[in-house]
């Protein structure tokens, strides 16, 4: 329980950290972040509340969908969005087209282990991801088509209140899923079950 506690934490800062670095890139950034700063530049505040906020009003959304939050549902709305403001005050901006294309690269990458370790704990989906799942299964629409729906609206409405679409945005979009996959086993957690009932080897 102790270790996957602090996968799940260190996935969450992680996710946090990923999106500033996207955001000193300036070079676009995945469809949820591009609308969070869309939000954060209309409301001019700061990125990090805007996560915490959209993560909170997302959550209602589960409530006709029937799904249940987890631990790691909850610590997802708080964690990211404080990990991200408090990795920006660290983070300088740069003026190199060079550094900050090797800061968009490395934020693909870390935001893919980051999104690995935290899925991996198994304390549940993020607002986003359940959302996605929820109207899967109260619609029957397939997953596919479902997501892609909530990141093409997030992306539009993001591009619309001044969030940076560019180039990241590109990146992210076919990086992403194979990244994901690839990292995910590394983190995934085996079951108690699948523990207690693993045969064991014989000591002849």
């Amino acid at each position: 329980m102790l270790r996957r506690l602090l996968q799940l934490y260190i996935g969450l800062t992680l996710y946090g950290v990923s999106t500033a670095m996207f955001v000193r890139a300036d070079l676009g950034a995945d469809p949820w972040n591009v609308f969070h700063l869309g939000v954060a530049q209309l409301l001019s505040l700061n990125i990090g509340l805007v996560i915490i906020a959209v993560g909170a009003l997302v959550l209602l959304l589960w409530i006709p969908l029937r799904q249940r939050p987890g631990l790691g549902t909850i610590s997802n709305v708080v964690a990211i969005g404080l990990a991200a403001d408090a990795a920006l005050v660290l983070m300088p901006p740069l003026e190199s087209l060079l550094a900050r294309s090797l800061l968009l690269a490395a934020a693909v990458v870390v935001n893919a282990l980051a999104t690995g370790m935290y899925i991996g704990a198994g304390f549940g989906a993020g607002p986003r991801d359940g959302l996605m799942t929820g109207i899967n299964a109260r619609t029957g629409w397939s997953v596919r088509m479902v997501r892609t729906a909530i990141e093409l609206s997030v992306l539009l409405l993001g591009c619309a209140m001044g969030g940076t679409f560019g180039v990241g945005t590109v990146l992210y979009a076919l990086a992403i899923g194979p990244l994901i996959q690839l990292c995910l086993p590394w983190f995934r957690q085996p079951s108690r079950v699948a523990l207690v009932t693993q045969p064991q080897k014989s000591a002849l």
